[in-house]
């Protein structure tokens, strides 16, 4: 534990306030706040977080949205579920960078299998690695098709656990789908799909390998970098160790808030119900 995580993390914190570069590798010296200040004043951080919130939030969203989805439609008796039930776990069995690199290929504006499909359908193709704009919800796509099998499983085990009386008991009593849906499945559903929510927000906040990989990183001018592609840049494209140091240190902060406030507001709910 000491060696793995506290070490590292220390050492982290050390860097963090000297001017560690290529430069001054072996010769590195104290400079205080200096990094934070040029974090906290450059004009490209605040897009570069507004974007990360809007990775974040869009690939949350439809992870949830697509696991409870298909959850509730692989939990119901439908011949082939178990194939279904194989073939939807696949995205998230297959090697991170193997998709990303896959999905980067069919994003290819001439070859790509995604602009293919839409000369087919008479549509225009997209210049999805070229243009700033979609070259940013490209990997959102990707994303998505990786993310949403987990909390499929999730949201199956749930539903798995839920008592058939309830529904047999709100059929009786005539309620319809959306009343099951909001009064019995979504409420029993909650307490195993909050903690796999909280667990999927930091693990997209800080998720490099895909928009790393699927946009050439960054690409095009550096217009695509959420947090981590950025820090990741600094580090090891440009050798600034300590600027990169100290800028994990504020998505650590970030990430501690985030948490430490979704615990308090939790257990405020949990004292009021």
């Amino acid at each position: 534990m000491l060696l793995v995580v506290l070490y590292p993390f220390l050492y982290n914190v050390v860097i963090a306030f000297s001017n560690m570069s290529l430069g001054h590798l072996r010769d590195a010296s104290f400079i205080g706040f200096d990094h934070f200040r040029t974090i906290f004043t450059e004009p490209e951080i605040l897009r570069i977080f507004l974007k990360t919130v809007v990775w974040t939030g869009v690939n949350v969203i439809a992870h949830l949205t697509l696991g409870i989805g298909l959850a509730i439609l692989l939990n119901q008796e439908i011949r082939g579920r178990a194939w279904f039930r194989a073939l939807l776990i696949l995205p998230w069995a297959m090697p991170q960078y193997i998709t990303a690199l896959t999905w980067k290929g069919m994003f290819n504006y001439e070859f790509g299998a995604v602009n293919l499909i839409l000369r087919n359908l008479h549509l225009p193709p997209v210049p999805w690695l070229s243009n700033a704009y979609w070259a940013f919800a490209a990997p959102i796509i990707a994303n998505i098709w990786l993310g949403f099998p987990f909390m499929m499983v999730i949201a199956l085990g749930g539903l798995q656990s839920i008592p058939r009386e309830l529904y047999e008991a709100a059929d009786i009593d005539g309620a319809g789908w959306w009343f099951r849906l909001r009064r019995i499945t979504l409420p029993l559903l909650k307490p195993v799909l909050v903690p796999a929510a909280v667990l999927g927000t930091i693990w997209t906040f800080n998720n490099l390998n895909v928009i790393w990989l699927v946009t050439n990183q960054g690409e095009p001018a550096d217009k695509t970098h959420i947090l981590v592609t950025y820090v990741y840049k600094a580090a090891f494209h440009y050798y600034r160790y300590g600027y990169a140091a100290a800028f994990s240190l504020v998505i650590f902060l970030i990430l501690l808030a985030f948490v430490v406030y979704f615990l308090r507001v939790t257990r405020e709910k949990e004292g009021a119900a």
